[in-house]
């Protein structure tokens, strides 16, 4: 696999943000860990966004402080993937959503670099002084739960989520080691 690198969103990549978001517009797929990417057709204005969503004191009303990455390959700096951890929970995240989301670029998928991206954020988890972190996925999302799985996440449940009316199985990954 090529080299690849968590970078903090910048305007150095503000095209490459334009065409992610774009590519999932296109093709229909939820933005998983995006930090609202579908709502801003202005990579700038969403960069903005999801610096305000780091800092407590600037964060939009109801949401947590959230770092995201950009999943950049080395080789020809494209961005391939996004994951967001969340610092701590509220209600929503706890039972729903987890620390982590994330997703990877329809044209990039099963090339392993979900796996790797997760595995790349669990350091900057313990950082973040995460002890234990949420995972969570859809039922019908194979290809995320593989990824869980391979990064030692152990299944706890599987709960309904009312608001969007899907199962949602829920995985925890031990970062104490």
């Amino acid at each position: 696999m090529d080299k690849m690198k968590l970078i903090e969103p910048t305007i150095e990549f503000a095209d490459q943000i334009a065409a992610y978001r774009a590519e999932f517009l296109a093709s229909g797929n939820s933005m998983d860990g995006t930090g609202a990417l579908r709502r801003f057709e202005n990579p700038l204005d969403w960069i903005d966004y999801v610096n305000a969503g780091k800092d407590p004191t600037t964060i939009a009303p109801g949401l947590v402080p959230a770092t995201l990455y950009l999943y950049v390959r080395a080789s020809d700096r494209k961005v391939v993937g996004m994951i967001q951890i969340r610092h701590y929970f509220n209600d929503y995240l706890e039972k729903y959503a987890g620390h982590i989301g994330y997703s990877v670029a329809p044209s990039e998928r099963r090339k392993g670099y979900a796996t790797q991206m997760l595995r790349d954020v669990l350091p900057k988890c313990r950082e973040l002084g995460i002890q234990k972190a949420l995972v969570c996925c859809y039922t019908e999302n194979e290809g995320s739960r593989k990824t869980i799985l391979r990064n030692g996440g152990v299944y706890e449940s599987t709960i309904f989520e009312p608001e969007k009316e899907k199962q949602i199985e829920r995985y925890w990954i031990d970062l104490s080691k």
